[in-house]
């Protein structure tokens, strides 16, 4: 079963990701509420995807996902955020994050996390 790592600065959202990975039968390897928590969350955990918010205090989404990205077997990472534009997608493509969800399209975040975690 793949497990997941949720980042987000906002609990509420961190509990409604739970809710959609659990209801899928993955598993939530944990938490982080910062940037700098999911570099830590991330070196411990190992998980087989990063579901990362881009607007947090401290490191952005960016940041954290580009310095997660440097490391030897980063996973693959999915830009869950509200404002998903042109720019962000081009800047989250050149960093290596694979794909970048709109929170207001909750539905598509497991299809994005299914598509990537299964390609090696």
């Amino acid at each position: 079963m793949p497990s997941v790592l949720i980042v987000d600065d906002e609990p509420d959202v961190r509990f409604l990701v739970r809710s959609l990975i659990e209801e899928a039968e993955w598993r939530v390897a944990g938490e982080a509420g910062s940037g700098e928590e999911a570099l830590s969350c991330w070196r411990e955990l190992r998980p087989d995807a990063i579901v990362l918010d881009h607007r947090m205090p401290g490191l952005t989404g960016l940041e954290a996902a580009a310095a997660i990205l440097a490391e030897e077997g980063a996973p693959p990472i999915i830009l869950f955020t509200v404002a998903v534009d042109e720019l962000l997608g081009s800047e989250a493509a050149a960093i290596g994050i694979r794909t970048c969800v709109s929170k207001d399209r909750l539905g598509l975040l497991m299809e994005a996390l299914v598509a990537h975690v299964s390609q090696p």
